[in-house]
Formats: C-alpha cells, sequence, structure tokens
C-alpha cells in the first residue's frame, strides 16, 4: 500500500462508520452520556451504574439551527418517541461514549423506561443557539445543583471538543481534532478529485479495502429489516409489494428502490439495528450503498467488484460532502445517490468519462432537493434518489450527459462539484432559516 493509498484510506475510515439512530440526536445522545461520565468521574458519590440508573438530572441541550431541525422529528432507536429530549436522556441514563455513534448500543427496557421518565418531567430543556458552527451541540448536566458538568460537540457528529466540570474546563481541543478519533484533517485537505477516486477504486489492493463490505452487511440487514416490518411510511415495504407490481414492476429499479427506501424506512422510524454512515449520515450511508448492493445481488456480481464499486460510491460522495459541509438546506440523497450512481454505472462496466456523466446526469437533475430535516418522509427522498441515480448510470454508459452549456454543469467535473457545493453552502442558507422557522412555528 502506498502512503497516498494509506490516506485514502484514512479518510473512508474516518467518514465510514456505523451509527444507530439518526445522527443528530445521536450526537445530543453522546454529549449527554459524555457529561454524566464527568460526573461519575469526578463526584465519589456519583460512581456506580446504581446512581446513574436512579439520578434525577437536570439536562440543557444546546444546539445549532440544522441540529435542532434534524433532530425534531425522527425516530429514537427503541423509544418509541422522536425528538432531542428523549435522545439526551438515553445518553444521560445508559449511554456510553466509548461507543461513538453507536453510543446507545446497550439500550434495554428498563433504561428506556428511566429516559422516558426523564423526558416526560420537563427536567430536559432543548434551546436552540448560535455559534457559527453548523454542527454544534452542547449539553450540561447537574444534579440537585450540586455540581454540573457538560460536553461539547463541533462539526462532525463524534467529534467531542471540550468537557467542563462546574464551569472549569477539563479538555479542549483545537478546532477539528476531537477526541473521538478525528484527524484534524477536512475532507478538502486530502485534495481529492473524481479522477484519483476512480483510479483508487480500480487499483488498490482488495485486501485494503475488504472492510468497506460491512457497509453491505449492516445495510442491507437493515433494508430487509425494513422489509419485514411495518416501519415508517413503509415507502419500501409499499415498492416491494406484489400488490403494485403493475405499477412498480419487478426489475432492478424497483428493487433498488425498495431495498433502499425500506432500510430508510427502518432507520428513520427508531430500529434499533445500526446503518453504515456516510459522512455524519446514516441516510447517505444507506442511499450511497443500496442501489449498488441491490444491483450486486441482482446481477451475482462477485465481492472484490462489489467493494471497488462501493469505494468508488462511498468516496464521491464524501468528496463532494466536502464542499458542502456535514449539515446544509441541500437534501443528503442527493450527494449520496450521486455516490451510488458512480457505483452502479463502475459494475456496469463503466469508464472514468462515463462516471463523470452520470455524476452531471445527476447535479442537473436533483440538486434543488431540500431538507425539511430528519423524519420517516426521508424514504420517499431517498427512492427519489435511487431512481434519478440508475436513470442517470443507464443515460451516462449511453454516451449521453447533460452538457456544459446547461444550467450549474461545467465541461471540468471539479468544476461542476464546486458549483453543486456552493448552491448547498452559500445560496439556500436563506431557504434554511425559512425552513427552520416554518418547522418551529407549526
Amino acid at each position: 500500500m502506498t502512503p497516498r493509498e494509506a490516506e485514502i484510506i484514512e479518510l473512508i475510515k474516518k467518514e465510514v462508520k456505523p451509527a444507530l439512530g439518526c445522527t443528530e440526536p445521536i450526537a445530543v445522545a453522546l454529549a449527554a452520556a459524555k457529561a454524566v461520565e464527568i460526573l461519575m468521574e469526578q463526584c465519589p458519590d456519583c460512581r456506580t451504574e446504581k446512581w446513574r440508573a436512579h439520578a434525577d438530572f437536570n439536562v440543557l441541550v444546546e444546539v445549532s439551527g440544522n441540529m435542532l431541525k434534524n433532530g425534531m422529528g425522527v425516530g429514537i432507536p427503541g423509544t418509541g418517541m422522536v425528538g432531542l429530549q428523549i435522545a439526551a436522556a438515553l445518553g444521560a441514563v445508559c449511554g456510553k461514549s466509548e461507543y461513538g455513534l453507536e453510543v446507545l448500543h446497550e439500550l434495554s427496557g428498563e433504561s428506556v423506561s428511566r429516559a422516558k421518565e426523564l423526558a416526560d418531567s420537563c427536567r430536559i430543556k432543548v434551546r436552540h443557539t448560535e455559534t457559527g458552527h453548523k454542527l454544534y451541540a452542547k449539553v450540561t448536566v447537574s444534579v440537585e445543583d450540586d455540581h454540573s458538568s457538560s460536553a461539547v460537540i463541533e462539526d462532525d457528529h463524534d467529534n467531542i471538543v471540550e468537557t467542563s466540570f462546574d464551569g472549569n474546563v477539563l479538555h479542549c481541543t483545537q478546532p477539528g481534532t476531537g477526541e473521538t478519533g478525528a484527524t484534524g484533517k477536512s475532507t478538502l485537505d486530502y485534495k481529492l478529485t473524481l479522477k484519483e477516486i476512480y483510479d483508487f477504486a480500480g487499483t488498490v489492493g482488495y485486501e485494503d479495502i475488504e472492510f468497506i463490505l460491512e457497509s453491505r452487511d449492516l445495510n442491507l440487514k437493515l433494508a430487509l429489516e425494513g422489509l419485514s416490518g411495518d416501519y415508517g411510511l413503509k415507502v419500501g415495504k409499499t415498492i416491494n409489494s406484489g400488490q403494485y407490481k403493475e405499477v412498480f414492476g419487478n426489475d432492478f429499479m424497483s428493487y433498488a428502490m425498495a431495498l433502499t427506501a425500506a432500510a430508510s424506512d427502518a432507520r428513520m422510524a427508531g430500529c434499533t439495528l445500526p446503518a453504515m454512515s456516510n459522512s455524519g449520515s446514516g441516510n447517505q450511508g444507506i442511499t450511497v450503498t443500496m442501489p449498488v448492493i441491490a444491483y450486486a445481488i441482482k446481477y451475482e456480481v462477485p465481492q472484490e467488484q462489489l467493494a471497488r464499486a462501493l469505494v468508488l460510491s462511498h468516496l464521491t460522495a464524501i468528496h463532494i460532502k466536502g464542499y458542502l459541509g456535514k449539515l446544509s438546506a441541500l437534501c443528503g440523497c442527493v450527494i449520496a445517490s450521486t455516490g451510488a450512481a458512480c457505483g452502479i454505472t463502475s459494475l456496469r462496466g463503466g469508464n472514468y468519462q462515463q462516471v463523470c456523466s452520470a455524476v452531471k446526469n445527476m447535479i442537473g437533475n436533483i440538486t434543488g432537493m431540500v431538507c425539511d430535516g430528519a423524519k420517516v418522509g426521508c424514504a420517499m427522498k431517498v427512492a427519489s434518489g435511487v431512481s434519478s441515480a440508475i436513470q442517470s448510470a443507464v443515460l451516462a454508459m449511453d454516451g449521453i450527459c447533460i452538457s456544459e452549456h446547461d444550467g450549474i454543469i461545467e465541461k471540468d467535473i471539479e468544476k461542476t462539484i464546486r458549483n453543486l457545493g456552493r448552491i448547498g453552502s452559500v445560496g439556500m442558507q436563506n431557504a434554511d432559516s425559512m425552513i427552520l422557522d416554518i418547522m418551529v412555528c407549526k
């Protein structure tokens, strides 16, 4: 493995990781868990799990607008409830910060009951705050006003940048260096291009990327759970139902849409299975992988070929997301399904120019899809993204590509990607604020 290959694999492992539940409320749960762990470390009378299970915590959750938007309406695993209050309560009662985005890994019926009591007791307050970070959460926990502790997360969902006890800072990191394994480098610092991504996916040693198949295992299990249960809006289950074959048919597109939407159905409705996330988003991880996995299942693709396609898909989404930031007004489905379009193009034997065409077709198609918060309805957007990804890949394989004379498309693929990033990160800021205003004023 060359040093550059090792660096790219470092980026994949940094941005592709398991997450149990929607990552915005899970980030709040992680901060709450860390704050309680500090109390347990610092207070002699607070060091047992028995104390933790029965303590009357007072919890203040302060979050950025984007965190609030994405945490308001999404199901929290194992609770049948939605929102940041129950997420913070669970983090306080049973969360383990060592698990990162799987902070609620040790969820139990007893801990859920206790968390619901806390959430119903008005002891947990959620406030909107602006700090200049689109991804920001600070959770302060106190017990009977004797002692208090806090943990702050910024920029990445598992990036704990500051902790304190009784107002004294215990630990503070430089921006972007977090204590949960972050490298201190932003995605753009890796200076990737789509050409390098394409070449890397095709030439890196299989043994060095075989780990990416874990994203298949986790997300396929979640999809099958969504198809078997009655989660959310049942988008995937409905598409897969034989009752509507005259509408959806029984082809690859309907199969890919069903699997991908079913995984989102389950995750958004609070399923207790983890998803393999991409760039801090479980839904993005689902959408970037499941259409590619569906193709591999449908056409019996060898494991190595699938792994290379998944690396291409994941890295393309990571690369594009670098220009947008972790949270934006642009739906992550746009970025993730663009990655999936590349993966499908690769599995169909596409070359680099055809992969570029697939990206341009996607960016020229569904760029305007907005994010109005994480919720069960995301499964419908995911299904739309999958349909667009397959359409874009098929057109690209036929040599059809949106012209550089059209809209925001440029002849240079990197300029096209940057245009998408500017629209999502700068151009849609007012839309982001308006969406949040609408949501909180209903």
